[in-house]
């Protein structure tokens, strides 16, 4: 299963099961923008950064998703999650294949696998 086929069968009903997108005031964004890429000279520039996922909750981004396809490993997108988290400055980095959940809190909290979300209330606590 790809990346995209994983997002949609696995991940986004997790979110949804979670509250994220129905408890109102929650939002998830989907490929979102987080640099336009380093100018290269000659108007053009180098890859974008886009975050599969940001979570918002209250106008507030909360977390980031970093989704990687169903045979990857579980962490295999940490490192992404962890640097797109530190240029939106939010609290939560997640990474996931769609099997599990692998959670850093940037405020310092110890990493941890979990099997579901947490609701848009219990991330703006």
């Amino acid at each position: 299963m790809n990346e995209a086929e994983t997002r949609a069968e696995h991940i986004d009903p997790a979110l949804k099961a979670a509250g994220w997108g129905v408890i109102e005031g929650s939002r998830i964004r989907r490929e979102y923008p987080i640099t336009l890429g380093r100018i290269e000279g000659h108007g053009k520039r180098g890859k974008a950064l886009t975050a599969d996922y940001v979570l918002e909750y209250r106008n507030t981004k909360l977390a980031v998703i970093e989704a990687k396809a169903w045979d990857k490993l579980l962490t295999a997108g940490v490192g992404q999650a962890k640097d797109y988290a530190a240029k939106l400055a939010v609290r939560f980095a997640f990474a996931t294949n769609g099997q599990g959940i692998y959670q850093v809190d940037m405020g310092g909290g110890s990493p941890a696998s979990y099997d579901s979300y947490n609701s848009a209330p219990r991330c703006f606590k």
